[in-house]
């Protein structure tokens, strides 16, 4: 049994602005917008929504399947990746594209203004999910995550033909997603993840009501940045998982992509929903504390007693079998 992760490949270009973005801002003339920002730093650094959350499952002990499209330039990221426990054999490599960049900057509110080159993403629809399962096992979920779009309707379509339980992880494709796509990748999800601003944005273009779309999921799991996670289910009550207090932000970049990590591996060890919450908590945590998506490092003893500190010695109980043996 295997995760697949499907979604974005790329490299981050991360700088940092000292003020703030509001300042800069004229409301009523955002029609004719043209800024421009002094950063102070430029960060390079692996990213990509599947690269991260790959990478997150590797330093929890799990081995995912990366499933995505990259450049010829992959190589020195894919060896990253398979030395943190990733499997990158199912990853298509482009013939003429690079792989695919974000480009960011941040405020000191936290606020971004970013752009993303997809590059050989675009290739991600290309690939059948069929033979990577063949090569590794019955997957137990796919994630379709933030993708080229054709890709991420591909892979969703391919999962209810094959019976494969997914996950769904629209997120960034919603800004232009029209409604008839956000309501194929959604419907019939074990898990949808989401931001609170997104769940509304789904709300919104799809024109169904949040009781419906939780209807049509499993698990609806909603981020709430500093306030922690909602997660409900139409079987169980609503839970609300505070944030690991104490925590110093210092950019937000791949907190989201952290955090499904934790859930997906919580899950992967059968432990229930609370749970699951509060170790993508602590994951998240140790990214917002640093610059880049895959920056961080523990030891599994650490990472326990991270959990134990945050959220009680019951839940570091509750994780510590599954790191420490």
């Amino acid at each position: 049994m295997s995760l697949l992760i499907a979604g974005s490949i790329a490299t981050d270009h991360l700088m940092s602005f000292g003020g703030k973005f509001a300042d800069s801002l004229v409301v009523d003339q955002l029609d004719k917008l043209s800024v421009s920002f002094l950063v102070d730093d430029l960060e390079i650094r692996r990213g990509g929504c599947a690269g991260n959350i790959c990478f997150g499952l590797g330093q929890l002990g799990l081995r995912p399947v990366l499933v995505g499209a990259a450049g010829e330039d992959f190589g020195g990221y894919r060896s990253w990746l398979e030395r943190h426990g990733v499997d990158c054999d199912s990853v298509r490599i482009s013939e003429d594209k690079h792989t695919a960049r974000f480009v960011c900057t941040t405020d000191t509110t936290m606020a971004q203004f970013a752009s993303f080159y997809p590059g050989a993403m675009s290739e991600a629809r290309l690939i059948e999910l069929g033979p990577i399962a063949a090569r590794v096992g019955e997957p137990t979920l796919v994630l379709v995550g933030p993708d080229d779009p054709e890709g991420m309707v591909r892979h969703t379509q391919e999962c209810r033909q094959r019976g494969y339980a997914f996950v769904a992880d629209p997120s960034q494709q919603l800004a232009f997603g029209e409604g008839e796509m956000i309501r194929e990748l959604v419907d019939g999800a074990a898990y949808l993840f989401c931001n609170e601003y997104e769940s509304h944005m789904i709300a919104q273009k799809t024109g169904w009501s949040p009781e419906e779309i939780l209807s049509r999921v499993g698990t609806q799991v909603v981020t709430l940045g500093k306030d922690g996670v909602r997660v409900q289910s139409t079987t169980a009550e609503t839970i609300t998982v505070p944030a690991v207090p104490g925590v110093t932000a210092v950019e937000p970049t791949g907190v989201g992509d952290a955090f499904r990590s934790g859930f997906l591996a919580a899950l992967e060890w059968g432990l229930a929903h609370e749970r699951a919450a509060q170790v993508g908590c602590v994951l998240a945590a140790y990214v917002v504390e640093r610059v880049g998506t895959q920056e961080y490092s523990f030891t599994h003893q650490q990472f326990v007693e991270r959990v134990g500190a945050a959220y009680g010695d019951e839940a570091a109980a509750d994780v510590r079998p599954h790191l420490l043996g």
